[in-house]
């Protein structure tokens, strides 16, 4: 109770703050030119008209283009938004790391197996060779082997150096040739003789405690066979910046660029298996591997320290992609042997920067999909949710609304209009409303193979909305999918639920503009999450009936996060994808909480949500970094 009350403290300070500073914005000269400016271009182009939809059409194409010819992200420019909102402030990462480095570890191990850090060489600055050695002579586990294979360096100091050390844990040969990353890397693998191996580029270091967390994940999952950390760069004048705190294990997210990069780890046998680094994919060579490793490892453990740093200069793919744009054929080329050996009938394609793709799943049928729409008057409201269906690319729909109580006229006129002229089925539900209940009830009606759980305020404009969820939901591992979702003004309402956030469970990047990238890109990529919102929830029946749908103890609040988390326990993954974009008009059908009953039933369902999910929550969200705040929505760094 204490924590709570501080809590409530704390957010009635921020929120007095923010009405200050929201008011000292209103009354400037800018704010009111931007109201008028905004109410000409709404009068000019209505939020739903076809004007607007063109010209929105035709900003983003311009976009794209302008991306295109810049390299750079200006997607702010064109439609008014803040940008990312993400970046870190050099000052604040320096805090962090004075923070939570070095972090704890135990002193000994249980287990100590040898780590052998294998590195391709071939002609690196003097500087960054020695800077990579001395971070490995540096570690504070000492079981260790750093084997270093030369492909016939054309600068005399990189001979010198390899000469020149002492160590006899640093094992190193010279090619009569340069063989290329791939040739370099797999040479320094047959001079490595530990249980596990550790990869690493010639200019890169480690911190100094990578290796010791290494082993103490290892000795924590003894049947770990794969394991990777976060990371983060050096610039120009070696100081630390771009942290990188990555999810743990997201096949999907990976399946959209190599994420997972630096600093990988596998053990011996697996690396056996995988053959070392396969020849003919050179500059996506550590997205083949990391893809090959994923498809064949026991248990994969993500170590959520950074304990890589990537040098940024002129060469390297960390500062220039476009420098090696070799890698773009060769990552795709990966991708689809990856999806080829999964089984998976895919299409792969470039996304628009360099090393991301976008995987299209082939549906060799159109599955019957039962979209589940609860209403309650709001006839317009529910209209244009309809319309938005009516529109749809996907032909093989069956759309049922369950009436809940509503008593205007013009509802019940409605409802014979469409069940006339769309076919659309009305399904009498004449108990209080309970989101849960009503749900589980319509889906019980459903004659579809997968169910579309809907919201009545939700549209689009985007015909293909529909097709974007299914090629997700009807692949057997996926247990749900959810939609990018935006408020009318065109920033996000939903980009998947983070458990934890807030409490029990929240939306992450919350506001941000709808064109933002986010944390990572990760508005822009199709990845795993907890669990998504019941506003816009497509699921298999089957999976429904096995996980005996939603919670009806949940009326209103937390049954979709609920539903996710069950699915998951079930051994299905939750996706969220930006392929499927709509507008949700929040709360509009059901209204706020803001009367002493509806705060009340929200009480009891959070309480019901932390007490189901104890366990979940106090592990935390394995999709969300723990280095990163629950109390925002804005993957800020933890202090």
């Amino acid at each position: 109770m204490a924590q709570l009350e501080s809590a409530l403290s704390r957010r009635g300070e921020q929120l007095d703050e923010l009405y200050a500073a929201l008011a000292a914005v209103q009354a400037s000269h800018a704010y009111r030119f931007a109201q008028l400016l905004s109410k000409v271009g709404n009068k000019l182009l209505p939020l739903h008209s076809r004007r607007r939809r063109a010209v929105r059409t035709a900003l983003r194409s311009g976009v794209r283009l302008l991306k295109r010819v810049t390299g750079r992200n200006v997607a702010h420019i064109a439609e008014g938004g803040e940008g990312t909102r993400v970046a870190l402030d050099q000052a604040q990462y320096a805090r962090w790391i004075r923070s939570h480095e070095p972090p704890e570890l135990p002193r000994a191990f249980s287990r100590q197996p040898m780590i052998s850090i294998v590195v391709p060489v071939y002609n690196p600055p003097a500087e960054y060779l020695e800077e990579l050695i001395a971070s490995v002579l540096a570690q504070s586990y000492p079981r260790w082997e750093l084997c270093l294979a030369d492909g016939a360096s054309t600068a005399a100091h990189v001979r010198t150096i390899l000469a020149g050390q002492t160590d006899p844990r640093i094992r190193s040969v010279t090619l009569a040739e340069n063989r290329g990353i791939t040739g370099n890397t797999n040479a320094a693998l047959e001079l490595a003789t530990g249980d596990f191996i550790a990869f690493a580029d010639h200019d890169d270091t480690l911190a100094p405690f990578a290796l010791a967390a290494l082993v103490n994940a290892i000795n924590e999952h003894p049947d770990a066979d794969f394991l990777y950390s976060d990371e983060d760069k050096l610039d120009a004048a070696g100081q630390r910046v771009d942290p990188c705190f990555k999810p743990d294990w997201s096949p999907d997210l990976l399946r959209t660029h190599n994420y997972v990069c630096h600093l990988v780890c596998l053990r011996r046998s697996l690396a056996d298996r995988l053959g070392g680094i396969r020849p003919g994919f050179d500059g996506a060579q550590d997205y083949d591997l990391v893809l090959r490793a994923g498809e064949l490892a026991t248990r994969v453990v993500h170590i959520p320290h950074v304990l890589y740093h990537w040098r940024l200069h002129a060469q390297s793919t960390a500062q220039n992609t476009a420098s090696k744009q070799y890698l773009v054929a060769a990552g795709q080329r990966a991708l689809e042997e990856h999806l080829v050996r999964a089984g998976c009938a895919a299409r792969v394609a470039p996304a628009e920067k360099p090393g991301e793709y976008r995987v299209r799943y082939l549906l060799p049928r159109q599955p019957l999909v039962s979209v589940i729409v609860p209403n309650r008057d709001q006839v317009q409201t529910l209209g244009r949710c309809l319309e938005s269906l009516f529109a749809s690319s996907y032909a093989n729909l069956e759309i049922l609304v369950a009436e809940n109580g509503s008593a205007e006229a013009d509802t019940f006129a409605y409802y014979r209009d469409v069940e006339r002229g769309h076919g659309v089925r009305v399904l009498r539900w004449d108990r209080p409303f309970n989101y849960a209940a009503i749900n589980n009830w319509a889906a019980a009606h459903a004659r579809g193979e997968v169910l579309l759980f809907l919201n009545n305020d939700v549209e689009t404009t985007d015909p293909d909305w529909v097709e974007a969820m299914v090629m997700h939901a009807m692949r057997p591992e996926i247990g749900a999918v959810g939609a990018k979702l935006l408020y009318a003004d065109g920033t996000i309402q939903h980009a998947g639920v983070v458990l934890g956030m807030g409490g029990a469970a929240g939306h992450v990047h919350l506001c941000f503009a709808g064109h933002d990238e986010g944390y990572l890109g990760r508005l822009q990529r199709v990845q795993e999450v907890a669990a998504v919102t019941g506003a816009c929830l497509m699921t298999r029946a089957e999976v429904f009936r096995t996980a005996g749908g939603f919670d009806e103890r949940f009326v209103l609040a937390y049954n979709d996060v609920d539903y996710g988390l069950t699915v998951r326990e079930l051994g299905y993954r939750v996706l969220w994808t930006p392929e499927a974009e709509l507008y949700h008009l929040e709360s509009k059908t059901r209204g706020y909480e803001d009367d002493p009953a509806k705060q009340a039933r929200f009480r009891r369902e959070f309480d019901l949500f932390r007490r189901k999910w104890e366990r979940a929550l106090t592990a935390g969200d394995p999709y969300y970094n723990r280095n990163l705040r629950l109390d925002r929505a804005d993957a800020a760094l933890r202090a």
